[in-house]
């Protein structure tokens, strides 16, 4: 019992954090920064949904909006967008879920074994949320990464160059948080799934036993069909 609540504490841990690192990548704007030397005055940072300056001197920002999402925007934008969104709303669900399922929470204290399949599902979740934000954080830090070294390799200079930012190693350890915390409750949970039934299986045949021998017991000391013998003391009675 005390292993299963450390790995549903560790899982809630991992899942909670997870979440919120994932909340906060999709919709903070340093997904990539310029790269430029120190003779730059201000800090360039771009995000799924707005660009922002930062003065180095004052700290003033300002931020300018892109388009509305009808409007045309990159590949890269619009795949990043859909899949960090889907591992927001996965994440979020299964942190939920398995917080319902945590054996210090009063929801179904009698029913050991729907707890744990709360734990296994909030797991499933947690696991197919990692996909698309690992998938999402790490393309778009690679094709960064692959977009700089082509220009650079053709000596070419815009002016501005970028890498990725905080907000894209925050995708990216919230992705790996959701596949750890995943892991530990589809795994390990499974097996305290199964123990508790085998446990509760033996309990219903031993209660199925008592039952079947209570039956025996009242068949025996019940006779089932009248003797000859008290049939014939029944005779003499009534003559």
């Amino acid at each position: 019992a005390g292993m299963k609540f450390f790995l549903q504490y560790v899982g809630c841990f991992f899942a909670f954090f997870s979440a919120g690192f994932l909340i906060i990548s999709t919709w903070t704007d340093c997904w990539m920064v310029n790269a430029d030397d120190s003779l730059e005055v201000s800090t360039k940072c771009r995000g799924l949904w707005w660009e922002c300056v930062t003065n180095v001197f004052d700290g003033i920002q300002t931020c300018d909006e892109y388009d509305s999402i009808y409007a045309e925007h990159s590949v890269k934008l619009v795949l990043t967008r859909a899949m960090m969104i889907t591992a927001d709303i996965l994440s979020g669900f299964g942190f939920l879920f398995l917080v319902l399922g945590l054996d210090c929470v009063k929801f179904l204290p009698d029913e050991p074994l729907i707890k744990l399949r709360i734990c296994l599902v909030s797991g499933v979740m947690l696991l197919i949320a990692g996909l698309p934000g690992i998938m999402g954080s790490v393309w778009y830090a690679v094709d960064v990464y692959v977009e700089r070294s082509s220009l650079l390799f053709h000596n070419v200079f815009l002016g501005i160059q970028y890498k990725f930012g905080w907000s894209c190693w925050l995708g990216m350890a919230g992705s790996l948080g959701c596949f750890l915390s995943g892991s530990l409750l589809t795994c390990c949970m499974y097996l305290f799934r199964e123990t508790s039934s085998g446990r509760l299986h033996s309990a219903y045949s031993l209660r199925k036993g008592y039952s079947s021998a209570a039956t025996v017991v009242t068949n025996v000391h019940l006779p089932s069909s009248p003797t000859a013998t008290s049939k014939m003391y029944a005779v003499d009675t009534r003559v």
